[in-house]
């Protein structure tokens, strides 16, 4: 990537933001919000890298990554050091790379439990794709993480500006995101004291289901304008698209789950160009 382009010192290319999604709980979407936010970011105009924090790869396997393609994966980034530019691959869609995961990943947090820094390898990682000022400079990070409280998800949260949390539409899933909100505040005192709560998504929502609402008023009201307006609703065509190795959005554009992911990038990018504009002023 050029280092050298004139246009960034005039501010033309907006900086790189790394959004951590992320809930302790599984099955409620966020592997899924990882790959279709990416893919419809991308599809707006923006140059998304996906970084597949999860041993179990499903970002990787749901972005069509074979396993003869992960040659350098998130494993070689955080336990070997190399750079993540080596690492991501670049997949159908033009703007849109992965960082793919790797069985291995499983034993970070022993290989690395006498490390220096062990908590801050992915942001040590981040350090040249922040630097990098040319047209061809990644606009978003989001890491896919894993579904529990480990030293993958502080390596992530230590690294991100803010946290993305998809949380699903249903009674348990409320103290799912009461764990993850604990877990955001320990890492905002001691690790990264910058991390801040992007936005909640709603995800899995069911017009036909009472509860679906009353969930979604029970987050809004406690978390308010922090919450999405875009509700991502239980769509077979969101379901079915991994098995294809696609994104919904190249499976079945028109469906009601890829339309709802268009959406919601462009109400993450107006919420960043409004933060950005409130930082400058």
């Amino acid at each position: 990537m050029p280092k050298s382009d004139p246009n960034a010192a005039a501010g033309a290319y907006p900086a790189l933001r790394v959004l951590s999604v992320s809930n302790q709980k599984g099955g409620v979407g966020k592997t899924t919000t990882a790959i279709n936010l990416g893919t419809a970011l991308a599809a707006v105009g923006e140059r998304v890298l996906i970084l597949d924090l999860d041993p179990q790869g499903n970002a990787s396997t749901g972005l069509g990554v074979s396993r003869s393609q992960r040659s350098t994966t998130a494993y070689d980034v955080l336990v070997g050091g190399q750079p993540l530019a080596q690492a991501a691959v670049a997949t159908s869609l033009p703007g849109l790379f992965i960082v793919p995961s790797d069985p291995d990943l499983s034993g970070v947090e022993l290989e690395l439990a006498g490390a220096d820094r062990r908590s801050y390898r992915l942001r040590d990682a981040l350090a040249d794709l922040r630097a990098d000022e040319g047209r061809d400079r990644f606009t978003y990070v989001l890491i896919d993480c894993p579904p529990s409280l480990n030293l993958l998800t502080v390596n992530a949260m230590t690294a991100a500006d803010a946290v993305l949390v998809p949380l699903q539409c249903e009674f348990f899933a409320l103290e799912g995101l009461t764990q993850l909100m604990r877990t955001v505040e320990l890492v905002r005192g001691s690790l990264n004291p910058k991390l801040e709560i992007q936005g909640v998504v709603l995800t899995m929502y069911d017009r036909r289901n009472s509860l679906s609402d009353q969930v979604a008023e029970d987050v809004r009201s406690h978390f308010g304008d922090k919450v999405y307006d875009t509700v991502i609703p239980r769509n077979v065509r969101v379901s079915e698209a991994p098995s294809f190795g696609k994104p919904v959005l190249i499976y079945d554009l028109k469906c009601a789950g890829s339309q709802a992911y268009l959406k919601l990038a462009r109400e993450v990018v107006s919420r960043e160009r409004a933060r950005q504009a409130r930082a400058a002023a």
